[in-house]
């Protein structure tokens, strides 16, 4: 509202600016032929030439009441011009100064953050994957080649942290903190940016967790072997959802309204254990999370093994580094997390 208001005033100021103008060339036209008795292209010139005061010969000599009359048209132009040169100049001035400032920030707040994932390409898939990090208040970073496209983005959530520039430039990954993330999304319109962004971001920060897009299934294995831990193809990932809707319609119904958090106040979230965590080392039995918490454990992750124990009993062990996927109330993910940190 208050940006329409500012955007409503400005309009307003520029069309008030050359309806004066327009106001004295008319007014000067017809006053030099009503006082002077001039012809009209004579009487428009010298109004021309009196308003923009350059300084040219009168086109005639000048009654008294002409030179008073002249004098008011000079003084209405002046104003009118400097009006309008300081209206342009403080808009330049105010919007290069916010520019700057805006940027000094984020690069403060770039320098800072830690434990973040980066997100290269803003297309489709790049906004939704957005979308879904500031619902669950996960920290992260854009990097977009098109400064006109983060900026449309960044007007729906101001707080967005972007980096402008090439998310294949080592460069660029750097100033988007590559060393202290968490991982990378690489969403990029080609699988050959995608996969020099995968050769890049393992080679810069090994300990990344690498997500890619696949545009061809082909590209799929050579994206596992640059260095990806996920690859997903949309053509893949939309054919099992759709046949699953027709097979399974209750069960899909029930997944996209936990994953996407609509309607229940549900999450299904993993959490990783500490090695100095108060259930290092128990079984689920000794740790009674799911009695003390209420949250339900629905499978764990081995840290040693790529091992994926689904439902596990009460005689599992909880390693240290293990990860619990757990489903349950935001609060109690939160209480799951502070035991396990």
């Amino acid at each position: 509202m208050i940006k329409y208001i500012i955007e409503l005033m400005v309009q307003k100021r520029i069309t008030t600016i050359i309806i004066a103008f327009i106001t004295v060339i008319f007014g000067g036209t017809i006053g030099y032929t009503i006082i002077e008795g001039w012809p009209f292209n004579e009487a428009l010139y010298m109004t021309i030439i009196t308003v923009s005061t350059v300084g040219f010969q009168e086109v005639r000599p000048l009654s008294i009441t002409g030179r008073i009359f002249t004098i008011i048209l000079i003084l209405s132009g002046i104003m009118i011009i400097a009006a309008g040169a300081n209206f342009i100049f403080s808009s330049i001035i105010h919007g290069t100064f916010r520019d700057v400032f805006r940027r000094q920030g984020m690069e403060k707040k770039l320098a800072k953050i830690e434990n973040h994932f980066i997100i290269c390409g803003l297309g489709t898939i790049g906004e939704d994957i957005i979308k879904e990090f500031i619902r669950v208040g996960k920290p992260f970073v854009l990097i977009e080649m098109q400064k006109e496209v983060a900026e449309k983005m960044e007007k729906d959530h101001p707080d967005m942290l972007y980096v402008i520039g090439n998310a294949t430039d080592d460069e660029v990954l750097k100033r988007a903190g590559i060393d202290k993330a968490k991982g990378v999304i690489a969403v990029l319109r080609h699988d050959a940016d995608n996969l020099y962004i995968c050769l890049s971001a393992r080679s810069l920060n090994p300990k990344l967790r690498i997500i890619s897009r696949a545009i061809e299934s082909e590209s799929i294995d050579k994206l596992r072997r640059a260095g990806a831990d996920y690859v997903f193809s949309p053509e893949r990932i939309g054919g099992v959802s759709l046949a699953a809707a027709a097979l399974r319609p209750t069960v899909t119904s029930f997944l996209d309204t936990i994953l996407k958090g609509e309607h229940l106040n549900l999450l299904l979230d993993e959490v990783t254990v500490r090695r100095n965590s108060a259930v290092a080392g128990k079984t689920l039995k000794d740790a009674d999370i799911t009695k003390n918490i209420g949250i339900i454990i629905l499978a764990i992750k081995s840290a040693t093994i790529d091992k994926l124990t689904f439902n596990p009993s009460s005689d599992t062990v909880i390693k240290p580094d293990d990860t619990l996927i757990s489903f349950g109330a935001p609060e109690q993910m939160t209480q799951l997390k502070k035991i396990c940190s």
